[in-house]
C-alpha cells in the first residue's frame, strides 16, 4: 500500500517511516515546512517531498488518478494544533489516516471527525503505543484477575528530559501543543482508563511549562500522578544513564517500564493494518480527561492525594498555595 506523511521533519516521523518500511509498504509522498528530511532516503529514494501544503495536496489528488500510486494511508505527525485539519484533508483525499497523539484538542473536534468519517467512508486511527507495552499488559491482567476490595492505590511517574529546544519549538507553546498534560500525558490517562475503568474525579495540583501533577479517581483506583520534561526530576538512580523514567506503583508494587518502546510504532501499524487500530471511540476517554485537566486551576492537595514529588517541588518552585504542604 502507498503512504504519505505530513510532518516529515518532526521528532516522531522517523518511527512512522520505519514502521511503514517494516510492514512492507511504500512511502510515496511527504510534506513539511522544514526541508531537513534526509532521513527519508533511508526509507525510500522515490518519495516526492514538498515544503508547501498546497503543492502536496495537488500531488496527492493527482495520485488518485493513478491506480498503482493512489494513496491508501495518510500519516499525520504535524504539530498538535494542526492534527484536525490534516486528518480532515486525508479523509477527503480518500485515505484512511494514522495520526499521532493527541488526535485533536477537544471532544467537539472528535465529533466533527466522526461526521467526516461518515461522509467519506474512511477511518482515522490514533497511535496509542503504550497499549502494546508488555508491562502494561501485565498490570492490566493482574488487575483483571484479582478480586480487590476497594480501590487500588496508584502512583504514576513519567519524566522524559527535554532540552532547551523543546520550549523554543511549537511544543513549548500551549496554544499549539496544549501543554505538558496533553503532549506527554495523554498516553498514560488512556492506560489508566484501560486498566482501572471510568474516571470519576479529577484534581490538578500543579502545572507549569515543564511539569504537572494531580489526582485522579477511577472506578478501581486512586491515582496520584506526576509528569515532567525537567531532567532535574529524574531519580538519582537513572540520572546520567537515561533520559526517561516511567513508573507505575500499584499498591506498593512497582511496574517500571522505561524500556521496551523502540518497536511499538511498528506494532501499532501491524495492528491498524490488521483491522485492530484505535479509532475515535478508543481515544475519546483519554482526550476528554486531558481536556478536563487543561481547564482546571491548581488546588492545594490533600495529604493522601499528593504525589510524593509534589512535596519536594513545593519547597522550591511551587505556587504559594502549596508552599506549606
Amino acid at each position: 500500500m502507498n503512504f504519505a506523511l505530513i510532518g516529515a521533519a518532526g521528532y516522531i516521523a522517523p518511527r512512522h517511516m520505519q514502521a511503514i518500511k517494516e510492514t512492507g509498504h511504500e512511502l510515496v509522498a511527504a510534506y513539511d515546512i522544514n526541508d531537513s528530511v534526509g532521513i527519508i532516503d533511508s526509507i525510500s529514494t522515490d518519495c516526492a517531498f514538498f515544503t508547501e501544503f498546497e503543492y502536496f495536496l495537488e500531488h496527492a489528488w493527482r495520485l488518485r488518478r493513478q491506480q498503482r500510486r493512489a494513496l491508501d494511508y495518510l500519516v499525520v505527525c504535524s504539530p498538535n494544533h494542526l492534527h484536525g485539519a490534516h486528518v480532515t484533508a486525508g479523509l477527503y483525499l480518500g485515505c484512511d489516516v494514522i495520526c499521532e497523539k493527541p488526535l485533536v484538542s477537544t471532544p467537539a473536534q472528535l465529533d466533527e471527525l466522526r461526521a467526516i468519517e461518515a461522509d467519506t467512508a474512511r477511518r482515522v486511527f490514533s497511535i496509542m503505543q503504550l497499549r502494546h507495552h508488555p508491562a502494561i499488559h501485565e498490570l492490566r491482567d493482574k488487575v483483571a484477575a484479582e478480586h480487590h476490595e476497594g480501590r487500588y492505590e496508584v502512583e504514576l511517574t513519567y519524566i522524559t528530559a527535554r532540552g532547551p529546544w523543546y520550549l523554543a519549538s511549537w511544543k513549548g507553546d500551549p496554544r499549539k501543543s496544549f501543554g505538558v498534560v496533553a503532549e506527554i500525558g495523554v498516553h498514560f490517562f488512556d492506560m489508566l482508563h484501560l486498566i482501572f475503568g471510568e474516571l470519576e474525579r479529577a484534581v490538578l495540583h500543579y502545572q507549569d511549562d515543564h511539569k504537572a501533577a494531580g489526582y485522579l479517581e477511577y472506578e478501581r483506583a486512586r491515582v496520584c500522578w506526576f509528569l515532567s520534561i525537567d531532567a532535574e526530576d529524574l531519580p538519582d538512580a537513572v540520572r546520567g544513564r537515561q533520559a526517561t523514567y516511567r513508573s507505575i506503583r500499584c499498591d506498593g508494587e512497582e511496574f517500571e517500564f522505561s524500556s521496551g518502546f523502540n518497536d511499538l510504532h511498528t506494532v501499532s501499524y501491524r495492528e491498524i493494518l490488521a483491522g485492530r487500530g484505535f479509532g475515535i471511540d478508543s481515544v475519546r476517554h483519554s482526550l476528554e480527561t486531558v481536556h478536563r485537566i487543561r481547564r482546571m486551576h491548581p488546588q492545594p492537595p490533600q495529604a493522601d492525594q499528593a504525589h510524593p514529588r509534589l512535596r519536594a517541588l513545593a519547597l522550591g518552585r511551587a505556587p504559594a498555595a502549596l508552599a506549606d504542604r
